[in-house]
């Protein structure tokens, strides 16, 4: 089944050396890696076609059983991490409806910086704005995919389109992110209760393709 998703953030800590320092993104012209889609793919080897290198993930939170899932009583993920974003799916297991609520939701990129989570339906000029909650009805499956807000590029004369940069690259760069990880803080209120679902993922290698 195709995965949509999502979602990630870990704040970088107060006062690093410059040398050490992570390097702010760019703004302007798009990058030559810019993505516009994130049709997933359930192929063994997730990327673009064209990439030099393979990303292989390892699962750290929720805890799992190999098999990028997770469940309790309430709801039931299944994920899937690319060099895209991170897709997502959640299954709700019980009778009343379930929110999953943006705007309180935090990514957390590979270089550690935190942002607000952007989603599927996430534009532009939808940055600073306030996002409508997605629903998960009872017993029914929602899927989608997230990113940090601040990846999203002005798409100029063409708003409706999502462009943006990808979670990781896929060029000669790609073996530097091995052993750093990803990941969202998704924000479910269920019962009238917020609860924050931690995910998180490890680059355990990228491999010429």
């Amino acid at each position: 089944m195709t995965l949509a998703l999502a979602a990630v953030a870990a704040g970088c800590g107060g006062g690093p050396n410059p040398s050490s320092a992570v390097p702010p993104r760019q703004s302007g012209i798009a990058p030559a890696n810019a993505v516009s889609s994130a049709g997933d793919s359930v192929g063994a080897l997730p990327g673009s076609q064209n990439a030099q290198f393979v990303y292989k993930f390892r699962q750290l939170s929720p805890p799992g059983s190999g098999t990028f899932s997770f469940k309790d009583r309430d709801l039931n993920f299944s994920f899937r991490p690319s060099p895209n974003v991170l897709y997502f799916g959640v299954e709700n297991l019980q009778g009343r409806p379930v929110q999953i609520d943006w705007d309180r939701s935090v990514f957390i990129d590979a270089n550690g910086r935190t942002d607000k989570v952007g989603h599927n339906t996430t534009r532009w000029r939808d940055r600073f704005g306030t996002q409508t909650p997605a629903q998960v009805l009872p017993q029914q499956r929602y899927t989608d995919y997230v990113f940090a807000m601040d990846d999203l590029l002005d798409p100029g004369s063409t708003p409706d389109v999502q462009l943006r940069r990808p979670l990781l690259p896929e060029d000669a760069s790609a073996p530097t992110y091995t052993g750093k990880t990803f990941g969202a803080d998704l924000v479910f209120v269920i019962e009238n209760q917020p609860r924050t679902y931690t995910i998180r993922f490890e680059v355990q290698s990228a491999i010429p393709r």
